[in-house]
């Protein structure tokens, strides 16, 4: 793979958060857009305590949430 086709930032967890908890990105960012209004580390928390996520795998997602929504917000 090429430097120009390496997935960066926060997206580049996104294969191991599939592999390792058995959903889609896609599933997670849904229940993370149930949570708009709390901050971003009330979102990590809750992705920690209530899916058992770790939190590089939770920050990454709750990053690209608000990064994506802010884009289109």
């Amino acid at each position: 793979m090429t430097e120009e086709a390496k997935v960066k930032g926060p997206a580049s967890y996104f294969p191991s958060i599939e592999k390792k908890y058995g959903h889609p990105v896609t599933y997670w960012l849904d229940l993370l857009k149930t949570l708009d209004g709390k901050k971003h580390m009330e979102m990590v928390a809750v992705l920690k305590t209530e899916h058992g996520m770790g939190h590089g795998h939770a920050n990454a997602l709750v990053a690209h949430h608000l990064a994506t929504t802010a884009k289109n917000g």
